[in-house]
């Protein structure tokens, strides 16, 4: 910035003035405009720090601009650029400018309304079965896509560990859940003695 200051002040001024005023050397500024002008007369970590941020910048790029200091470091590890400090990777990113993906606002997925009734929990949280459409749990998650999160929900036969229903959508809505049950109950058919337990205050519903 000093340097910055000097050249657009030294056509009125001159240097020698300028330098003064700021108090750096005028020896100082006529070196870095040599260094400008050639480049191999930059010291050594200049060097370094100039030709690592070109990696940085590949890398960042090449990950599709999500990559923070800590993944990009340990890419650049990976490749074999061992001289690579985590801390200077951090610092030339910021000078580059770049940053990883932060994550957003904390998405909640249920928001329970204690006034409403809910059947009892007909399995105790004991989530165990001896044949195939016993017990059935039910759960809801998002997942973070590049555009924005989608809601996922699905059901798994807990005798197999197998996912019988599921559906996704942008937004969180009953019929998300509905429809994941209503493949569900489609796709087996022979639901009788059926048991479906949801994380939702640990309600559960009985099939006869």
């Amino acid at each position: 910035m000093m340097m910055l200051f000097v050249d657009r002040n030294k056509a009125e001024y001159g240097v020698e003035p300028v330098c003064r005023q700021i108090q750096i050397a005028p020896s100082s500024y006529y070196e870095h405009k040599r260094r400008e002008r050639d480049s191999d007369r930059l010291p050594d970590r200049i060097k370094r720090d100039m030709k690592l941020e070109l990696e940085i910048q590949r890398v960042w790029e090449n990950n599709f601009r999500v990559y923070g200091f800590r993944k990009v470091w340990r890419q650049l590890i990976r490749e074999g650029t061992r001289a690579a400090a985590r801390c200077t990777v951090e610092r030339l990113m910021k000078k580059l400018g770049i940053q990883g993906i932060k994550r957003g606002k904390r998405c909640w997925t249920t928001i329970s309304d204690d006034s409403l009734y809910r059947p009892a929990d007909k399995v105790n949280r004991q989530f165990t079965a001896t044949r195939p459409n016993q017990l059935w749990v039910a759960d809801i998650t998002f997942v973070a896509t590049w555009t924005r999160f989608v809601y996922v929900a699905f059901i798994i036969d807990v005798y197999a560990r197998y996912i019988v229903g599921w559906r996704v959508s942008r937004s969180l809505q009953t019929d998300l859940v509905l429809d994941a049950l209503e493949q569900a109950l489609w796709a087996r058919r022979e639901i009788k003695g059926l048991i479906h337990h949801s994380d939702s205050k640990n309600t559960c519903t009985r099939f006869q």
